[in-house]
């Protein structure tokens, strides 16, 4: 059962019509999937809060009027519907027009109009009174948060409902380079407007929309259906959401967890210099000391060993100097025992 788009009730004079509004528009358009031609991953689009960069669920969403820069007044789809109660709850006929006096130009949404219960009789009293009177009814009616204007035009039973552009939601043509009837350049001879009317006069067909349908639409299906068949085609994996980042707005850096993370790379590099410093007997309390401390301890050895590396070098040069001694004192014995 297709599901009424909006309730409530004609209205003129004094009669109350009950009727549910449908959607008498249907898009056939080709369903194509945006992928980003990188790695032909699926395009996705999401409602996300522009502070935080988080994806926002509907039921977070209300609506908001801007009344000054940064400054809103919340309305609720309630406070929007006890604005005018009356007005969103029915179709108010304002007059009778033909339906000749109504530009094309001005048709903008085509719906259906369907008796609710209790209303059979009075939507066809209306019903055949329009078709009487070769009329249509000019009424307003709201549909969300707008009210529109609208054309109630009967159409074998079913009473249909089109909804009309505003005269300030047209555009003026009086810019564009028309050519005028009045134009000497552009004025067409009789016998060729007699030639046309007889073209037209041949192609002339009663109104069958049956025949018509979106050829373009079949052409690409076909040249899908080409593509397939000579395998042009391409694997698209789902995106994994685990894997898929939490946001598609700004990034946001966890600042606590770079921190936790640069101390315990700290605390690593800093290990080999404790074990060092230990075994040089320093004892380390602080962080920021162990390196003086492994430094101090290096020092130490190594003016020690300087030390004992002088005392070394001294003993040698003095046995050196006894031995010289005692070499030259036997020389000088044994040329005078010669003598």
């Amino acid at each position: 059962m297709r599901r009424a788009l909006w309730k409530g009730a004609i209205s003129f004079g004094l009669i109350n019509i009950p009727v549910e509004l449908y959607t008498a528009e249907k898009h056939d358009e080709l369903d194509f999937t945006l992928l980003d031609k990188r790695d032909l991953s699926p395009v996705g689009y999401k409602r996300y809060n522009k502070k935080s960069g988080r994806e926002v669920a509907w039921e977070n969403i209300i609506k908001g009027y801007q009344y000054e820069e940064g400054k809103f007044v919340l309305m609720s789809d309630e406070d929007l519907r006890q604005a005018n109660v009356e007005a969103t709850q029915s179709i108010d006929i304002q007059s009778f027009v033909e339906r000749e006096q109504v530009p094309i130009l001005y048709y903008e949404q085509p719906y259906f109009l369907a008796p609710a219960k209790g209303g059979d009789k009075a939507y066809a009293l209306l019903r055949e009174t329009l078709l009487a009177s070769d009329k249509m009814a000019i009424a307003q009616i709201v549909i969300r948060t707008r009210q529109h204007l609208a054309a109630l035009i009967p159409q074998g039973d079913m009473l249909q409902l089109i909804t009309l552009r505003y005269p300030s939601e047209l555009r003026a043509p009086e810019d564009l380079p028309v050519p005028s009837r009045k134009s000497k350049k552009s004025a067409v001879t009789k016998q060729e407007v007699e030639m046309a009317r007889a073209l037209v006069d041949h192609m002339s067909s009663d109104w069958e929309p049956e025949q018509f349908h979106d050829t373009y639409r079949d052409d690409v299906l076909t040249l899908i259906q080409k593509k397939i068949k000579s395998r042009q085609t391409h694997a698209v994996a789902e995106p994994d959401e685990a894997a898929a980042p939490a946001s598609s707005g700004a990034k946001v850096v966890d600042l606590m967890a770079l921190l936790k993370s640069s101390l315990e790379g700290r605390g690593k590099s800093r290990a080999p210099a404790k074990e060092k410093a230990g075994e040089g007997g320093a004892k380390v309390h602080k962080m920021a000391d162990r390196k003086p401390a492994a430094k101090r301890a290096t020092t130490s050895k190594g003016e020690a060993g300087a030390a004992t590396k002088t005392k070394t070098t001294g003993r040698r040069k003095a046995a050196t100097s006894k031995g010289s001694a005692r070499s030259t004192t036997a020389r000088s014995s044994a040329r005078r025992a010669q003598a």
